[in-house]
């Protein structure tokens, strides 16, 4: 079973790239499940329901989200509807929403689980004491579980993922837009990355247009953020898991541009 993660995309470039290229790498790639992380699709911060519709359309099966998830109002009670959009499972009890869901891809089924972490971050509960309770559930369904981790230091996703390893099948960070060079699969079987990467412009900073950034660091005064313009690209992960074990036999990092034929 072939799984394409996208990492965070940013603003409309960001869904562009997406709606350009998915298709053609779903062919390209053998790839049974799409996987996105949207909590920036819309300017950059949030999403809404219809960026969510514009995703499906595309060829996403599952969206994943992170910190910035309610930033738009009118998601709290889409959330609360769409089973195919996650946040963070970490979240209070009646946050809107859910942290994870069952799928079924080629006759098997698979739990995608939204986790985030906390240093640096929001004050959540903890992700790997949650993720004991959700394994509990659901490994007596499937032994096929894929973790998006949103986290923002490199020392937490890598202690997650090897927390994990051998219970979930993947561990793929995301949140800092900049994908990492690390993916192995570890030696329980899990494959990681502590970063996917961003979906969107390429020269800015994070997505972001770079001269507000700049003047930001310089100056040290709030500055109004605005995504990037020209050139985007497309970063993510393909990982292949074993039908029947759920552990992992590949993983492969991606970054297509968006001008790159299909």
């Amino acid at each position: 079973m072939r799984f394409l993660f996208v990492g965070d995309l940013v603003g409309q470039p960001g869904r562009q790239v997406f709606q350009r290229l998915v298709r053609g790498l779903k062919r390209e790639l053998r790839i049974d499940f799409v996987i996105a992380n949207c909590e920036n699709v819309a300017g950059g911060f949030g999403t809404t329901p219809e960026l969510c519709r514009e995703l499906w359309d595309a060829g996403a099966d599952c969206l994943t989200s992170g910190n910035h998830i309610w930033k738009k109002r009118e998601i709290y009670s889409y959330i609360d509807q769409e089973s195919r959009l996650l946040r963070p499972a970490n979240y209070p009890d009646g946050a809107p929403g859910r942290g994870y869901s069952y799928f079924v891809v080629r006759d098997r089924e698979v739990v995608v689980v939204n986790l985030m972490g906390r240093a640096f971050m929001e004050p959540l509960d903890c992700p790997f004491r949650l993720f004991d309770r959700i394994y509990e559930e659901v490994a007596v369904r499937t032994p096929i579980i894929f973790v998006d981790f949103h986290a923002e230091t490199t020392s937490e996703k890598m202690a997650f993922g090897w927390y994990a390893d051998g219970r979930a099948s993947a561990v793929i960070g995301t949140h800092t837009h900049v994908q990492t060079a690390d993916e192995r699969i570890l030696k329980r079987g899990t494959a990681y990355l502590t970063d996917a990467g961003m979906t969107g412009p390429t020269e800015g900073i994070l997505g972001v247009a770079r001269e507000a950034v700049i003047e930001r660091f310089k100056s040290q005064m709030p500055a109004r953020f605005e995504v990037a313009a020209g050139p985007t690209r497309l970063m993510g992960v393909v990982v292949e898991i074993d039908d029947t074990t759920g552990r992992a036999r590949s993983i492969e990092r991606i970054q297509r541009p968006e001008d790159e034929d299909q």
